[in-house]
């Protein structure tokens, strides 16, 4: 009802029905960025773009850049580009043999291409070295390398995220995902209830953060 009257207002302001419409998604779009997070935004991949472009000059003029080379490849690993990523990351390997998180980006850029065995391995050597790394995510990645083909070990490495008690609430609803698949139901279930309660005890400021997940576990919670 609001956006029907929302609606009207605009088009009697506009004279347009078309630049009502488009006026109406964008003050939605915005509302959604500032207060939920559901909609991507255009302004991260053009930062990261941007990111990107400085990060190879930077490297252009300096080739001894680690620091670059591996923010780099984690910019590639978010935009999906995994091969180009394994490339820069490869070398690395020596000088960021004590990074946890060197090897938890190997390890998601290596399972991303198929690489089961050798992402097992970076991963585990991530764990090693801090088996927090990350909130505990490389345990749901190893998780979802093995829910189709190993059950048990998925399982396992569920446990092991469970036992460090993440309060990461993305973390929880991709842990209830792989429940999901494993068709423990009733688990999933209950873990997307753990989301709710998990984020109605968030400080105000990383209810923010978390808003995005909650409200895709609540969803969800519905639908199951």
């Amino acid at each position: 009802m609001v956006k029907i009257l929302l609606f009207g207002l605009l088009w009697w302001l506009t004279g347009s029905p078309f630049l009502a419409v488009l006026v109406l998604l964008a003050l939605l779009y915005v509302l959604d960025r500032r207060f939920i997070g559901l909609t991507p935004s255009f302004v991260k991949p053009l930062r990261r773009f941007g990111t990107i472009r400085r990060l190879r000059q930077q490297i252009l003029m300096n080739p001894n850049d680690i620091p670059a080379k591996h923010e780099l490849a984690r910019l590639l690993i978010e935009r999906k580009r995994y091969k180009e990523a394994k490339e820069w990351l490869m070398p690395l390997q020596d000088a960021l043999e004590h990074s946890a998180e060197f090897w938890d980006d190997l390890g998601a850029c290596l399972s991303q291409l198929g690489e089961t065995d050798a992402a097992e391995a970076a991963i585990g050597n991530a764990l090693s070295i801090n088996p927090r790394v990350k909130y505990g995510t490389p345990y749901l990645r190893l998780a979802g390398i093995y829910a189709k083909t190993n059950p048990e070990k998925a399982i396992a490495h569920l446990q092991s995220f469970r036992a460090i008690h993440s309060s990461s609430i993305e973390a929880y609803y991709k842990l209830a995902m792989l429940y999901a698949q494993l068709g423990r139901a009733e688990d999933a279930k209950q873990t997307l209830v753990e989301c709710g309660t998990l984020y109605r005890a968030l400080p105000r400021y990383k209810k923010r953060q978390e808003r995005k997940w909650a409200l895709l576990a609540f969803f969800k919670r519905l639908s199951s």
